[in-house]
């Protein structure tokens, strides 16, 4: 995963961040609903049927604290922790996907942007899997970690959304796992201005459209709150 920060000036609006047990459900958009079509993602504000796994996507150092943080990392960060204190209470399998960037990028291993910024507990039901491609299943034991032992529904969480996120929730869909991402649990970075293409298209739009391009597969749900865990079957 290779990006270009998009500096933001004192003239851009600062995210808003409501903690996850303070945060208000989101009112119902008819309208939305009335035009929506079998060509975008299910969504909806009831909470998802239980997943047995969670899934926190390249929440490292380099993408969720400092200068270069994605806009939103206060929010995704404090989601994160509370979908990891969720999955962990009911015995659900944890993974950690730590990306490995190329010499000299932010996110190259072992340097301080490369450290994972939510701790990980590793054991019988919680491991990092390091990766270089942006598909968390590419050339990593993912995939046979999952079917080993017996999960067939997942959470996502993390960062960029139209980059890790998107590529790794796409790979599981078509693995046929059940594919829940929480609209409030993953960001990226505002998309910059392109001459004779785009202005700069803000990080929440962008976002937003990662979520839309899954299609109507993945259930896309407003709050990591709506997001409930069980155990896998064969972790019983």
């Amino acid at each position: 995963m290779t990006v270009t920060p998009v500096p933001r000036t004192d003239a851009d609006p600062a995210p808003e961040f409501v903690p996850e047990a303070a945060a208000p459900a989101p009112a119902p958009d008819t309208a939305a609903a009335a035009e929506h079509t079998a060509a975008g993602p299910a969504t909806g504000a009831e909470p998802a049927a239980a997943v047995e796994a969670l899934l926190l996507v390249d929440l490292q150092t380099a993408f969720v604290a400092g200068a270069e943080a994605v806009p939103d990392a206060a929010r995704v960060l404090d989601r994160g922790r509370a979908l990891l204190a969720r999955a962990r209470a009911a015995g659900a399998l944890v993974v950690h996907l730590q990306n490995d960037g190329a010499p000299g990028t932010v996110d190259e291993p072992h340097t301080p942007g490369w450290e994972l910024h939510l701790p990980a507990e590793p054991g019988p039901r919680e491991c990092v899997i390091r990766k270089s491609e942006d598909d968390g299943f590419d050339g990593t034991p993912l995939g046979a970690l999952l079917d080993g032992a017996g999960v067939r529904a997942l959470a996502l969480c993390g960062v960029l959304s139209e980059m890790c996120v998107a590529a790794t929730a796409r790979t599981a869909l078509a693995r046929d796992f059940r594919v829940v991402l929480p609209h409030d649990a993953h960001a990226t970075y505002d998309i910059p201005a392109a001459a004779g293409i785009s202005e700069r298209v803000p990080a929440a739009l962008s976002s937003r459209a990662a979520e839309w391009a899954l299609g109507d597969e993945a259930e896309i749900v407003p709050r990591a709150a709506d997001v409930t865990f069980t155990a896998p079957r064969r972790g019983r």
